[in-house]
């Protein structure tokens, strides 16, 4: 009889069990993530470069590797080569990070004639190792979406600043949507000229830890990384110049500039100067 009620009591837990089972597959709903997963090589933030398009800025400025032909990202925002970029040639083992205009599928070229940069090719259609390693998956702003993103999107006077990250000066740009952390501060704009316009890249200064805060809210930071011109460099630590994909003439294209105390969206250079490229991807 004992033995009876226990095979009787474990029958009915049984059941009961799978009843259980069976309500809670009815019952759980499926997991939705919160926000789409972010691609490799992609910060955060999201910016409107236009009053239709978002886009999301790479983790950091684009560097080429001819030795082994290799594009990749900067590890961080504030990376960039410098003086290195003298040493630009097909065969070169080091890095670089300053472009003549177009040279997506020739980026050592480093002629000094315009008529040279006769093609646009983007460096962001390029497989990138950090970034997908896969081609066409990033671009380069236009022009106007420059113009947009610096000066027309809502509240872009209050987005953007000059600053410095351990010591690294540069642009930092705030997203569309921002919430400024709270062991942190940002004061829009630029520090006051100088008589001598030398940088002053104070009006905004971060430790390394709080930029990490600032980078995980979405903020973007553009080192002066200088220019080259041929085979030399200048600027490096004092201006800012990013190309655009827009041309302006037969020899010109348009690109950023910016100092510590001064910004302009677009203007136009020889094609034939090496400048920064930040890709961005559409949203």
């Amino acid at each position: 009889m004992k033995r009876l009620s226990k095979l009787m009591m474990a029958c009915f837990m049984a059941a009961v069990m799978m009843m259980t089972v069976g309500c809670q597959k009815e019952d759980i709903a499926p997991i939705i993530p919160d926000s789409p997963i972010v691609p490799d090589g992609v910060l955060p933030g999201l910016f409107s470069v236009s009053a239709t398009r978002q886009v999301r800025f790479s983790q950091g400025n684009l560097q080429y590797q001819a030795s082994t032909n290799t594009w990749r990202f900067a590890e961080h925002q504030y990376d960039y080569v410098g003086s290195d970029n003298r040493s630009i040639s097909s065969t070169y083992s080091g890095w670089i990070d300053l472009f003549g205009w177009g040279t997506g599928s020739n980026p050592t070229l480093s002629s000094s004639y315009p008529e040279d940069y006769g093609t646009f090719v983007d460096w962001g259609s390029n497989a990138i190792i950090n970034g997908g390693n896969t081609t066409n998956l990033w671009r380069t702003l236009t022009s106007a979406e420059w113009e947009y993103l610096l000066n027309t999107r809502p509240g872009a006077s209050s987005k953007l600043g000059s600053g410095n990250i351990n010591g690294v000066g540069g642009l930092i740009i705030l997203p569309d949507s921002w919430t400024l952390p709270s062991e942190c501060s940002f004061a829009s704009g630029f520090a006051i000229i100088n008589p001598y316009h030398y940088p002053d890249w104070k009006h905004n200064s971060y430790t390394l830890a709080q930029w990490a805060q600032m980078e995980a809210a979405g903020a973007v930071f553009l080192p002066a990384a200088g220019r080259r011109k041929g085979t030399d460099f200048d600027n490096v630590g004092f201006h800012g110049y990013y190309w655009s994909s827009t041309p302006y003439s037969k020899n010109d294209a348009y690109h950023m500039y910016f100092s510590s105390y001064n910004l302009i969206a677009s203007i136009n250079c020889s094609r034939s100067y090496g400048y920064p490229i930040r890709p961005v991807q559409d949203n």
